[in-house]
């Protein structure tokens, strides 16, 4: 029987070792397809260079950054790997550039709600990949059914928002209520927090066993949410890709307090241990 609202399940380290993929040796970048990041703007342009980090280092073969022109002079010596997409929301939003060669795509770091972003959301939602609504672009809106994946990746106040249901309330049950919210949208919610919960559409919900209180400071949401757009581009099993990304981040804090105060930890630091761990998974 699948994990459900009533009873989640746990997401170990034993079944993110039996699921993270495997790197062909024959393989290159065009195996792992090209992800789209659209975040960051010239005042918060350290959520797109989070996110953009967290993905690089999470299996993507290829890293296009959607951001506005003043975010990116600041982001590039840091993250040289990526492309990038000058003003790239504005030119989604009005279909000034494609989406039709990404394999995933990821929405909202560093970035407020707005209608060029609900232009841009609507856009991503009628394309055929994987899509990742983080922070800027969680908003009160219904879905249409699609094939692929509809990610939310809500902390409990952003839950709140979009849903109308007090954090009070959702913290008493957290599992319960995002799963309700995830069959009631038709979407996977990975609702942030102590033991984060992942609640997909069809009734089957985790718990997340890694991670500490060193994961409470800004900017490790949106590290969480590049590693999961990374892993969509390199896992075959979309719903393995999300629970090993919580899994990884939350290992990935959990490595840091052996040596160091939870109070300590910076959001990139999360990706600087991120080799060491995830390594240690595929042993």
């Amino acid at each position: 029987m699948n994990p459900s609202m009533e009873k989640p399940g746990l997401w170990t380290e034993a079944q993110v070792k039996a699921t993270l993929p495997h790197r062909g040796q024959e393989s290159h970048k065009g195996s792992y397809g090209t992800a789209l990041l659209i975040a960051g703007t010239k005042e918060m342009p350290g959520a797109a260079l989070l996110a953009g980090l967290g993905a690089m280092r999470s299996g993507v073969g290829k890293l296009v950054i959607a951001t506005e022109a003043g975010a990116m002079g600041m982001i590039v010596p840091q993250l040289p790997e990526a492309t990038y997409l000058q003003d790239g929301l504005q030119q989604i939003a009005q279909h000034q550039a494609s989406v039709d060669s990404y394999r995933a795509a990821a929405i909202g770091p560093g970035t407020n709600p707005s209608g060029l972003t609900e232009d841009a959301v609507h856009v991503l939602l009628k394309s055929p990949m994987p899509v990742i609504l983080d922070a800027g672009a969680l908003s009160r809106r219904t879905y249409s059914e699609r094939q692929a994946p509809i990610i939310l990746t809500p902390h409990p106040a952003e839950f709140s928002r979009i849903t109308g249901v007090a954090v009070e309330t959702i913290q008493e049950n957290r599992a319960h209520h995002a799963g309700v919210w995830a069959n009631r949208l038709g979407v996977t919610i990975v609702l942030k927090g102590q033991k984060t919960i992942t609640a997909f559409p069809d009734g089957e919900i985790w718990a997340n066993p890694s991670g500490n209180s060193a994961l409470a400071k800004g900017g490790t949401g949106d590290t969480l949410t590049g590693m999961m757009l990374g892993m969509l581009c390199c896992h075959e099993n979309w719903k393995h890709a999300v629970l090993n990304a919580v899994h990884l981040h939350g290992a990935c804090a959990d490595e840091w307090v052996k040596q160091y105060s939870p109070h300590t930890l910076l959001a990139h630091e999360l990706t600087g241990l991120l080799p060491e761990v995830w390594a240690r998974f595929e042993k």
